[in-house]
C-alpha cells in the first residue's frame, strides 16, 4: 500500500518488539502490520477450491468463535488508537475506523453456535445518514473495513461451509 507512511510502519514494529507490550496488544499490532505490508482482508488466499481470510491462521485452526471475536475485538481497538504521523511530505493512509466520530461503541460477540456479530453503536444521525435515510460514503467505508477485518479470519468453499457467518449491525445514538 503506497500511502502507508513509513513512520506507521515502524511504529508498529516498536510496539511489536518492546518488552513491556502485552501479548494481546502484540498480537493485534502484528496483525495490522501484516494487513498493511500487502496481506489485507481483501488478499485471501486460495488452496483448491477453498478460499481462506488473511489472518485465518492467526487464531489456530480449531480456535473458539470467542477467541476469533475476541482478536476482532483487539484489531478494532487497535485501529481506533493508531494514528499517522503527520510528516511532511507524506501522504496518511485512511482508516475509516480511525476517523470515525469518537463516540461510536464497537461491540463483537458470537451470540450462536456460527455466528459473529459486530456491533457499531452510537453513530450520529448527521455522520451515517446525512438525509436521514440514505447511508453516508463515510458509514459504507466503515461498515466495509469492519467487515474486512471481520472476514479476514474466516474460510469457504465448495467442501467446507464458512467457519462462521458474519454479520455487521448499525445503529444510530439513541437507539
Amino acid at each position: 500500500m503506497a500511502t502507508v507512511s513509513a513512520t506507521r510502519i515502524q511504529r508498529l514494529r516498536n510496539l511489536i518488539e518492546h518488552p513491556r507490550t502485552g501479548a494481546a496488544e502484540r498480537a493485534a499490532a502484528q496483525r495490522m502490520l501484516d494487513r498493511i505490508q500487502g496481506t489485507s482482508a481483501a488478499s485471501r488466499s486460495v488452496r483448491g477450491d477453498r478460499t481462506y481470510g488473511a489472518r485465518h491462521d492467526k487464531p489456530g485452526r480449531h480456535a473458539s468463535l470467542s477467541r476469533i471475536a475476541d482478536m476482532i475485538r483487539e484489531d478494532l481497538a487497535l485501529a481506533r488508537v493508531f494514528a499517522d504521523a503527520a510528516v511532511p511530505g507524506e501522504l496518511v493512509a485512511r482508516s475509516a475506523i480511525r476517523d470515525a466520530p469518537a463516540q461510536l461503541t464497537y461491540t463483537v460477540d458470537a451470540p450462536f453456535d456460527a455466528g459473529i456479530r459486530v456491533s457499531v453503536a452510537a453513530v450520529p444521525r448527521g455522520w451515517g445518514w446525512p438525509d436521514g435515510y440514505t447511508e453516508s460514503p463515510a458509514l459504507r467505508d466503515l461498515i466495509a473495513e469492519v467487515t474486512d477485518i471481520m472476514n479476514a479470519y474466516n474460510h469457504d468453499g465448495t467442501d467446507i461451509d464458512q467457519r462462521y457467518h458474519g454479520r455487521v449491525e448499525v445503529r444510530a445514538a439513541g437507539e
